[in-house]
């Protein structure tokens, strides 16, 4: 967990909730929910409460106070979903989630990929799952805004262990247009697609701020940029924030020369003298990440907590990271992904590889 200030707007990065949960709950929960609370049950709850009526078009700082934004990263709801260990980590997440909401009030939430591990989900909608790792912030009628993850539409994976005694273990997957129901005959393992679960997060939510994205950057989904506008003027930006989807699951890890050239045309046309501060954020690192980040102990310029595994880095540079280092209006790019590493690395060192 990390806390950065650059007033007037701060964020808070909390990833890999499910890992992070020892320490994390010592703040303190509601311990009343038990191991076999069914999570989708959370779910229903969260659906039934009342949502703002107006749809949110944009997001603005309140007058003498700081823009706070939280991330959630790599929550992924609904690994091993036919297990108890599962479905208990979902309890948890949520506990988590609202739990940090509820203490530190921001104004915006962005969840940073790898909502759901899909690759593990055996019904046909997984969005189901995608709709309970939302429902803290939707619940506190917060807005939000989402990208995607490798493991989010990631095609499911038959664990070997199913081919060998004792043998599939029993699946209750909900039937179609019913809220529940268990057998066989109604699960499938195909997976959700990327453009799926962004249009029914759109459809089902009136405080999400996702976006579908340019047709034309397919099959990449959730690449869009948002502006964040000073009290006194809408039309005045203090903030441009753009989201890129760096691909996995479906296709293959990384943010495409295409995504690259769409970065280069909006940022040229929405701020062309570079003036309006920008933030970056995708899941998976660049291979810029890895060329910087320490390999055992963490020393400056770098800080943070966490440096457990190497950088997961994205498969190959096609010109996202090039961009980026020839505007100096970039103030910082948040990544997900390594659920081992905790750090902030030097953005001007970072982009110097590159020069």
């Amino acid at each position: 967990m990390m806390k950065l200030h650059a007033a007037p707007l701060t964020v808070l990065s909390f990833s890999c909730l499910f890992v992070l949960l020892l320490s994390i709950l010592t703040v303190g929960f509601d311990d009343r929910l038990q191991a076999d609370d069914a999570p989708l049950s959370l779910l229903k709850t969260a659906l039934q409460q009342e949502q703002k009526p107006e749809e949110m078009k944009s997001l603005r700082v309140r007058a003498g106070a700081p823009f706070k934004i939280a991330l959630f990263a790599d929550l992924h709801f609904g690994e091993n979903a036919w297990t108890d260990w599962g479905p208990q980590q979902d309890v948890n997440s949520v506990k988590v989630m609202s739990s940090v909401l509820d203490d530190e009030s921001p104004d915006f939430v962005i969840y940073l990929g790898d909502v759901i591990t899909a690759n593990n989900i055996p019904i046909a909608n997984a969005s189901l799952y995608w709709d309970e790792a939302i429902s803290p912030t939707r619940a506190r009628g917060i807005p939000w805004a989402s990208i995607f993850g490798n493991h989010d539409d990631a095609p499911f994976e038959w664990p070997l262990a199913w081919f060998s005694s004792p043998g599939i273990p029993p699946i209750h997957c909900p039937a179609p247009n019913a809220s529940s129901c268990s057998g066989e005959r109604y699960c499938s393992f195909g997976g959700t697609r990327r453009i799926e679960l962004m249009k029914k997060e759109i459809e089902n939510n009136l405080l999400t701020l996702s976006k579908t994205g340019p047709k034309d950057l397919w099959p990449s989904i959730s690449n869009y940029v948002l502006q964040l506008s000073s009290s006194d003027d809408p039309e005045s930006p203090v903030l441009f924030m753009y989201f890129f989807d760096s691909g996995g699951g479906s296709y293959p890890e990384v943010i495409s020369n295409a995504q690259a050239e769409w970065f280069q045309h909006v940022s040229e046309e929405i701020n062309p003298d570079s003036r309006v501060p920008e933030v970056v954020f995708w899941h998976i690192p660049s291979q810029a990440y890895k060329n910087v980040a320490p390999w055992l102990r963490i020393h400056k310029p770098c800080v943070g907590s966490i440096n457990k595994e190497r950088v997961a880095a994205q498969e190959a540079e096609l010109g996202i990271m090039d961009m980026l280092a020839k505007r100096s209006s970039v103030k910082a790019v948040f990544a997900g992904h390594n659920h081992g590493t905790g750090l902030v690395l030097s953005l001007q060192e970072t982009l110097a590889m590159l020069r």
